[in-house]
């Protein structure tokens, strides 16, 4: 069954909420929709509290580390961490209490997809630790919609595409995957509901996605999308990051009637 996963995304040390696609290297045409008064400990600690685990900590590029090692901190083992993450320093930010790390672009150097460099990370941290984001946008292919890998903060789009065939590749080397809808990521528009249908049809592993989710009712169309196999995270239209669509209070409550259910799909987070 559908579950809501956390969030915590955070940007020059402080946790925001950012129009997906907008973020570039120098700054130029950033879209930020919330900068929260609060350090990124605080939503460690209140998802701890409330028993959400397997949220993701994202660091949006440099000047983040501080940040994300004191969200760890405030929950060890109960939070996923992407951002900047190579076979070099994975262990290092495990031992720092991540509990799954999360990789996007270190996968493909040059725009290209490195299977070389996924065996190096489950070389130095095992698989069941291993995230693979396939954060992408729709675009046409020889005539055909598809989704592509998008990497670089989405701004750079690569020709791998998230066919079944790659899905399963991939699934023999991680245990999760975390899919950002980049076209609608922060738009608080609506979820791209055939890329969540694809998921649920065409994964073999639990997926997370993010993008565009607008209220609580969000929710029971990922669990009917997807047959129950993808879970869901809301951003901007969330009441805890300034958001009036989407009471976090629903949220909590909604995964409590998920776990008390009786058919509930038990997930290792």
């Amino acid at each position: 069954m559908t579950l809501f996963k956390p969030c915590i995304d955070l940007h020059e040390g402080q946790v925001k909420q950012i129009v997906g696609g907008t973020l570039h290297d120098d700054g130029a045409g950033l879209r930020t929709n919330f900068v929260s008064p609060h350090p990124p400990e605080f939503f460690a600690a209140r998802y701890r509290a409330d028993g959400l685990s397997g949220g993701h900590v994202i660091k949006l590029g440099p000047g983040n580390d501080a940040a994300a090692r004191a969200a760890l901190a405030a929950w060890p083992q109960g939070l996923h961490l992407g951002g900047g993450i190579t076979a070099e320093n994975a262990s290092e930010w495990l031992a720092a209490g991540a509990h799954k790390l999360i990789v996007t672009s270190w996968l493909f150097p040059d725009g290209k997809f490195a299977p070389e460099r996924v065996a190096a990370l489950v070389a130095a941290i095992g698989r069941e630790r291993l995230v693979i984001d396939l954060s992408c946008r729709r675009r046409q292919v020889a005539g055909t919609w598809t989704w592509l890998v998008a990497i670089d903060r989405w701004q750079r789009v690569t020709d791998f595409a998230l066919s079944s065939a790659n899905l399963a590749l991939l699934a023999a080397s991680c245990s999760e995957f975390l899919i950002h809808a980049a076209d609608v990521e922060g738009l608080c528009r609506g979820i791209d509901a055939e890329l969540v249908a694809f998921l649920g049809a065409h994964s073999p592993l639990p997926c997370v996605y993010a993008g565009g989710g607008k209220d609580l009712a969000d929710l029971r169309e990922v669990d009917r999308l997807s047959g129950g196999r993808v879970d869901l995270t809301f951003g901007s239209a969330l009441d805890l990051f300034g958001g009036s669509q989407v009471r976090y209070a629903d949220c909590v409550a909604w995964n409590r009637a998920q776990a008390a259910h009786p058919s509930a799909r038990r997930r290792q987070s």
